[in-house]
C-alpha cells in the first residue's frame, strides 16, 4: 500500500480514531530533544535588551506557526 493510500484511509477515520492513530505513531518516534544552553539564553536576552530583536506575543507566535504550516 502506498503512503497516499494510507493517508486517504487515515483521513476517512473518525476524529477519535485519527487521534488514537496519531498517538500510536508518535510513540514510535524518538523523543524530541530541545536543549538550549545558558549561553544561548543569555545571548537572546542580551539581543532583546539591546533592541537587536523584538519579542513576539504568544498569539503572534501561534499565528506565524500556523501560517508556516499552511493552516
Amino acid at each position: 500500500m502506498k503512503v497516499e493510500e494510507i493517508e486517504q484511509e487515515a483521513l476517512a477515520l473518525s476524529e477519535g480514531e485519527r487521534g488514537s492513530l496519531v498517538a500510536k505513531l508518535l510513540r514510535t518516534l524518538p523523543a524530541a530533544v530541545a536543549f538550549v544552553s545558558d549561553q544561548e539564553v543569555e545571548q537572546r536576552e542580551s539581543d532583546l535588551a539591546a533592541g537587536k530583536v523584538s519579542a513576539l506575543s504568544h498569539a503572534e507566535f501561534v499565528q506565524r506557526v500556523q501560517r508556516e504550516r499552511g493552516q
